[in-house]
């Protein structure tokens, strides 16, 4: 049987008053029972505010404010300007189009007014025959509509859907299509619903994530285990083409810790200052993901070349940092000059402007073998023989140590030579690639550590405060949060208002308007309260003097003394890190890490 639209509605109502993890996850598992198996990866695409993953590089919606409140009117036979007003004084277009639709509903007995009347076919209480497919659908031809006329089509396919939805589901619909949906709906939380349903406990979410971490695909990988089981997963290999979920490091301060963690033995790398690059090819096909997986093909097509030539596998998923180089000296250069390349119009200019190196350290997949589940050696070997290596394109500088004089060493070379530090990375036999995860297996050194805090850390903006004096009426003041897998929740640790230039207050309003919320998003875990909420979508690097204990943030509270979490004394904004994604920033369990080594720092001191 088709799935009606008004149940995701309906479910879209419930996570929207949702205030706690816990319920939502029951709603989630509501949701997913009454879903056909065929569907599922289309109810999770929506649920994640998208028509289909970011790396399938596949054309967005397109649709602007004015486009859709064009719509609106058109499918409401209402003026825009009344419906633009109306949106002004009620929050947002979705919630503008319901209240106009619930009114005309009640005059008309359920039926549409104006000529488009006949697409509208709601009962006398305003249920529509709208199916989850049929609205999926339609969004995608909106979507795929390019070129000439194209505006047209997006327009008259837009009215007839928003025509023929119910009041609540319009109201969806048009948030959908203008990108503020914002349930605050994790992966995380995602998979543990799937699990519950699918295979029966919320203890066998971790399957759904390994597989989920091998093809970065959450709606093909719900659809085979509703369809398949969850014996099906077990088999999941990565496919070249579908970006794998990036293995992550941890982080440390004491070169005798870190050799001590990795067993007594190390590979150590330099760790580049540029942009973790995921390089697949198949024949003469090549894509290159970014860390947070989008698709990037295009904005390197200086890599894409290098790849061609010098990739000597049929197929292969490889991992690099492109980096910035001095084209008269070769020299490295800083992640500020890459990301540049991002900002201009003409990547040919850019090209020639800000060429880069690609540094290559691993290798996940060779002509059909998995290799994630083999040793670092062994993948080390296997990129090796793989590759034909010139100037540009090369193996990540490395070598083996085992002892901390060595390691030292490596580190002030690399520094000399324009790294931001290295990688320590664990080769005994259970050295295996863990995608999608972050353990002591890779180990940062980074120099940073050298001065102030132990380390820099990426936080996640959940609030904003306004500002005194020069900053009067303005945001001045920005409440950061830590991830907690776990939970999956932002746990607040800080307020920071210093490091920000003139230019970065500048820009945001303009950064935060689109996440602004009137309530505390339910995945944030804040008992201090902002000016204003914010949806935890953006990451920054903060530095500050040290780690210090906290009766008013939440992050760690009670860990290390009752009553206390863990906060950083002076923070001071570095730079946003539009290259992580929320969930890739510094976890709670990390900063408790930090906290506990900084007290046996100084502890040794005294």
């Amino acid at each position: 049987m088709p799935m009606p639209f008004s149940v995701i509605a309906e479910a879209f109502e419930k996570l929207e008053r949702v205030t706690a993890r816990t319920q939502m996850l029951l709603y989630l598992v509501e949701l997913f029972k009454k879903t056909p198996a065929e569907v599922v990866d289309k109810v999770i695409y929506i649920l994640q505010g998208k028509l289909w993953p970011d790396w399938k590089g596949l054309p967005e919606l397109g649709v602007g404010e004015k486009l859709l409140i064009k719509a609106a009117s058109i499918a409401l036979h209402t003026s825009e300007h009344y419906l633009e007003r109306l949106a002004k004084k009620v929050g947002d277009i979705g919630k503008a189009i319901e209240i106009v639709k619930s009114e005309q509903l009640k005059k008309t007995g359920g039926r549409a007014p104006g000529l488009l009347a006949f697409m509208s076919k709601p009962g006398p209480t305003g249920e529509s025959t709208l199916t989850v497919e049929r609205v999926y659908e339609t969004l995608a031809k909106i979507a795929m509509a390019q070129g000439e006329g194209s505006r047209d089509i997006k327009l008259k396919l837009l009215a007839g859907l928003l025509a023929e939805a119910s009041p609540k589901e319009a109201k969806y619909i048009a948030r959908f299509v203008e990108g503020r949906l914002r349930l605050g709906v994790g992966d995380a939380t995602i998979m543990e619903a799937l699990a519950v349903v699918y295979a029966g406990s919320a203890a066998m979410r971790s399957i759904i994530e390994r597989a989920y971490n091998l093809r970065a695909d959450l709606g093909t990988i719900a659809k085979i285990v509703a369809i398949q089981g969850v014996e099906a997963l077990k088999n999941i290999k990565p496919e070249v083409g579908m970006p794998i979920r990036p293995m992550l490091a941890e982080r440390l301060s004491d070169p005798s810790e870190i050799l001590k963690k990795l067993g007594g033995k190390a590979l150590i790398e330099y760790k580049y200052d540029g942009e973790r690059a995921q390089i697949h090819k198949k024949g003469d096909k090549i894509w290159i993901f970014s860390r947070r997986l989008e698709n990037i093909t295009h904005m390197y097509p200086d890599v894409v070349k290098m790849a061609l030539e010098s990739i000597k596998a049929e197929e292969a998923i490889i991992e690099g940092e492109i980096v910035a180089i001095d084209p008269e000296t070769g020299e490295l250069r800083p992640f500020q000059v890459l990301m540049r390349r991002r900002r201009k119009h003409d990547v040919h200019v850019a090209m020639e402007e800000i060429p880069v190196a690609v540094y290559l350290f691993d290798t996940v997949y060779v002509n059909g073998e998995d290799l994630t589940l083999k040793p670092l050696l062994y993948r080390r070997e296997k990129l090796a023989s793989i590759i034909n290596e010139n100037d540009t394109w090369q193996l990540a500088k490395g070598t083996i140590v085992s002892d901390v004089e060595a390691l030292e060493k490596f580190f002030l070379q690399a520094i000399e030579d324009g790294a931001e530090g290295i990688m320590a990375k664990a080769i005994h036999d259970k050295s295996i690639y863990q995608a999608g995860a972050r353990g002591w297996l890779w180990i940062k050194y980074k120099r940073d550590y050298k001065s102030e805090m132990a380390d820099t850390v990426d936080l996640v903006v959940i609030g904003a405060f306004y500002g005194k004096g020069r900053r009067g009426g303005k945001f001045g003041t920005l409440l950061m949060a830590a991830y907690d897998p776990e939970s999956d929740t932002f746990k607040s640790v800080c307020k920071v208002g210093s490091g920000f230039t003139d230019e970065d207050l500048e820009k945001l309003p303009e950064m935060l308007a689109p996440y602004i919320r009137d309530t505390k998003p339910p995945r944030v875990d804040s008992t201090m309260k902002p000016d204003a909420w914010v949806e935890p979508v953006l990451v920054a690097e903060i530095i500050g003097a040290e780690l210090t204990l906290s009766p008013v943030h939440t992050c760690c509270y009670g860990w290390a003394k009752s009553g206390a979490g863990i906060s950083i004394r002076f923070p001071r904004f570095i730079r946003w890190r539009p290259d992580k994604s929320p969930e890739d920033a510094t976890t709670t369990k990390e900063l408790y890490e930090m906290y506990l080594r900084q007290l046996k720092r100084l502890e040794e001191e005294s």
